[in-house]
């Protein structure tokens, strides 16, 4: 039996905790630190299939830790509040499943590196996108040398859901270190793994175009005027309502934050570089991009997240060999994988999903951002 403590019990924390609890069924959760109203977190509680009434509530994380004693902790909590959580557990030499991103500025993930490194403590980083079997076939087309060196990269994110980066409080970058922190961190992540190459600098930009106007600070849609025919409004018939998510506050007001678009270009110390490029505004899940084209010496490898299909090819003969990648659960099977590298870390193994990749993609997302606002490459410290 492995008990767990959960910080921050929010939908990732529930869908990790679930994704464990089915592949492992000895995993109990037993504490829950969160500042919601204790009847709420009962009833998440039940949903995940757990006895409300043998789960302990804190209001203090380290209170908890000391008190309940758990063999691995899950931290959930806002994105501002990862590294001060993930510092505690890690102190504590407990197992710690952490959400990305680990940090949002480079004071934290300074601070999370110099912690860890005094423990080494076991840390499982939720980046379930390079676990995906779709990601590990084109690993497997790219290690068979079929496609010879990757020398070129083009990456793209298409999110057709992004209205939750301006209604809710995905909006505020205080909270959530901004849109490379919150997307591209799973991309840069997936790259790496793929060429299997340090990145050693970046130049970026990104754009505000769309999701932007001069409503008033703090609206709230159910409060304005437009709400019935703005485009973007809760009531809009236009779009493809099963893909939308929507928050309360209004996306054209003037304290809506995030980029509409950013794109990076990576170089890598062998000399070649990579192109990554994300877009929220677009819309309708016909219009949904997620994966990669890698140009090699030998050939070309190309996938989608969306349409599950692998391509790749030779240079010099004709035609494409073509793979269907079926998979079930959230990100494409990877949130169950995640849950199989924690429950290797929990039973005293090492996980494939670690700390220092969690911190490598956090430095190249700051890094992306600074040079989005200087507009020239920057090394990855």
């Amino acid at each position: 039996m492995f008990n767990i403590a959960v910080i921050g019990l929010g939908l990732r924390a529930r869908v990790v905790f679930e994704n464990r609890y089915n592949c492992e069924k000895q995993v109990k959760l037993v504490a829950v630190c969160d500042p919601r109203d204790r009847e709420e977190l009962k009833t998440e509680i039940k949903n995940l299939g757990q006895d409300e009434t043998k789960t302990a509530f804190y209001d203090d994380a380290d209170k908890m830790l000391d008190e309940i004693k758990p063999d691995g902790v899950i931290v959930g909590t806002r994105c501002s509040l990862h590294t001060e959580m993930a510092i505690k557990v890690i102190k504590r030499k407990i197992p710690l499943f952490l959400e990305k991103p680990v940090a949002i500025n480079r004071e934290q993930v300074e601070k999370l590196w110099e912690e860890w490194n005094k423990v080494k403590s076991p840390v499982v980083v939720s980046f379930p996108l390079r676990l995906t079997r779709l990601a590990r076939e084109v690993k497997k087309i790219i290690d068979s040398g079929d496609v010879g060196e990757i020398q070129h990269v083009a990456a793209f994110n298409y999110v057709t859901y992004g209205g939750d980066y301006y209604h809710s409080w995905y909006r505020d970058e205080a909270e959530t270190g901004g849109l490379f922190l919150q997307k591209a961190t799973h991309d840069f992540d997936y790259l790496n793994y793929l060429i299997g190459q340090k990145p050693i600098s970046i130049c970026a930009t990104e754009s505000k175009q769309i999701m932007k106007g001069d409503k008033p600070a703090g609206l709230r849609c159910e409060d304005c005027a437009e709400r019935d025919t703005c485009p973007e409004g809760p009531t809009c018939t236009v779009r493809d309502t099963e893909d939308y998510i929507h928050g309360p506050f209004c996306c054209f007001a003037e304290d809506t934050g995030n980029q509409d678009s950013g794109t990076a270009i990576i170089r890598y110390e062998n000399g070649m570089h990579a192109v990554y490029t994300q877009n929220f505004f677009v819309r309708n899940k016909k219009n949904a991009r997620r994966g990669a084209i890698l140009a090699g010496t030998k050939g070309v490898v190309e996938f989608d997240w969306n349409t599950e299909e692998i391509r790749y090819t030779n240079h010099y003969i004709p035609g494409w060999r073509t793979y269907h990648i079926k998979s079930t659960g959230n990100h494409s099977g990877g949130d169950l994988a995640l849950a199989t590298e924690f429950i290797k870390v929990l039973r005293g193994g090492e996980s494939n999903v670690t700390m220092l990749e969690g911190i490598n993609s956090c430095r190249m997302c700051l890094t992306a951002k600074e040079a989005a606002q200087e507009g020239r490459f920057i090394p990855i410290k």
